[in-house]
């Protein structure tokens, strides 16, 4: 009775979240490779020189292009054949309520393309489809639909689980008894269990704050913008006194402070990092209105408890280490969009033989 009732949990849980299960598994797998597939829709640039513009000169250069524009952040050009990205907000996209991605020439510092970040599938694809992984493109809504089937797809794994337990071994050990056609599903879900268990602990974290009754809170939040001026400091000649001070250090993302009050941050990570920490996101520093170093919050620094939740993430995205990993992930991503496929053919195959069973005993 006790494994019957399990296996219908297991199975009514993994017919609730199946369609969430495999959206997630196929958009999660080629998110992995977020930054290679969105290189196919950046201009092509043939550098005349190896050396990269200042991000001082671009960002003098968008504000004389938008001179009311709020510049939120920029990505620092690593390489001369690929554009500089910039993100704004204006009023002259989505009236201010959405950010605009600029693409700078590497040399010369001139936009050379303008696309949406959220819902510009024409032009940027990956942004489109991180924001379909992250809420669905409902907002508030669908990350709340995020939060309750990633514990719909936990509590499949963990009955599924304890319902297949005693084969979870004979798969293991490549009993030749189990390696058939029919026990596909039971396979795939052995060998991908503690990726997909990984997966969906970790999401189900990252999204946890759905549960609780502040995300319903009325938001009457609008996006106020607020013309960015000229910085007030000289970034090239700052960032060059960092890696003089963090010669291992290497920064990725500058979000510019928005007030003279608030600090310039930047993003990066130190080169002896542990291998599960972000490469791109790992450690901050942050500068005052003058260049210097206000404050760091270096990741082998902070409390445990605070570094968790970087890490979970991190494990989340599949962002560190190299492409090793992210084959790794892209590979066993796509288990949960087979075991949602396989189960719903189990399920309809098994109703379809109860049907002519039931059927067969009428007519008797």
């Amino acid at each position: 009775m006790k494994k019957s009732i399990i296996f219908y949990i297991h199975s009514i849980t993994g017919l609730l979240s199946g369609v969430f299960i495999l959206l997630m598994s196929l958009s999660g797998a080629v998110l992995i490779f977020h930054e290679e597939l969105d290189s196919f829709q950046l201009p092509t640039i043939y550098p005349k020189q190896n050396s990269i513009t200042t991000v001082d000169r671009c960002y003098q250069y968008i504000l004389t292009k938008y001179p009311n524009a709020q510049i939120s952040h920029c990505l620092i050009p690593e390489i001369s054949h690929k554009p500089v990205s910039f993100f704004i907000y204006d009023l002259s996209f989505k009236k201010g309520q959405e950010k605009m991605e600029l693409l700078l020439h590497p040399q010369s510092a001139q936009i050379i393309k303008t696309r949406g970040v959220r819902n510009d599938i024409q032009n940027n694809l990956m942004s489109w489809l991180s924001t379909f992984h992250n809420s669905f493109h409902l907002y508030k809504t669908g990350e709340f639909l995020l939060g309750f089937f990633s514990f719909v797809f936990l509590l499949s794994i963990i009955t599924g689980i304890i319902h297949f337990r005693k084969k979870i071994l004979s798969v293991l050990l490549f009993n030749k008894a189990v390696y058939k056609k029919n026990n596909l599903h039971q396979l795939i879900g052995v060998y991908a269990l503690l990726f997909n268990m990984m997966i969906a602990l970790t999401g189900l974290w990252m999204q946890r704050y759905v549960f609780k009754k502040e995300f319903y809170a009325i938001d009457n939040y609008t996006q106020t913008l607020k013309a960015s001026t000229s910085l007030s400091f000289n970034f090239n000649k700052a960032y060059s006194n960092i890696q003089k001070k963090y010669p291992e250090f290497t920064a990725h993302v500058i979000y510019f402070a928005q007030s003279s009050k608030s600090k310039t941050a930047l993003y990066g990570s130190f080169a002896g990092n542990a291998y599960v920490h972000s490469k791109n996101m790992a450690d901050v520093i942050y500068l005052d209105s003058a260049g210097g170093v206000a404050k760091t919050r270096f990741i082998n620094d902070i409390d445990v408890a605070d570094r968790y939740d970087i890490i979970n993430s991190q494990l989340h995205m599949g962002r560190f280490g190299g492409l090793g990993i992210k084959i790794i992930y892209f590979i066993f991503g796509l288990s949960g969009g087979l075991l949602s496929i396989i189960g719903f053919l189990m399920w309809r195959r098994r109703n379809n033989i109860s049907k002519v069973f039931k059927h067969s005993s009428h007519k008797v």
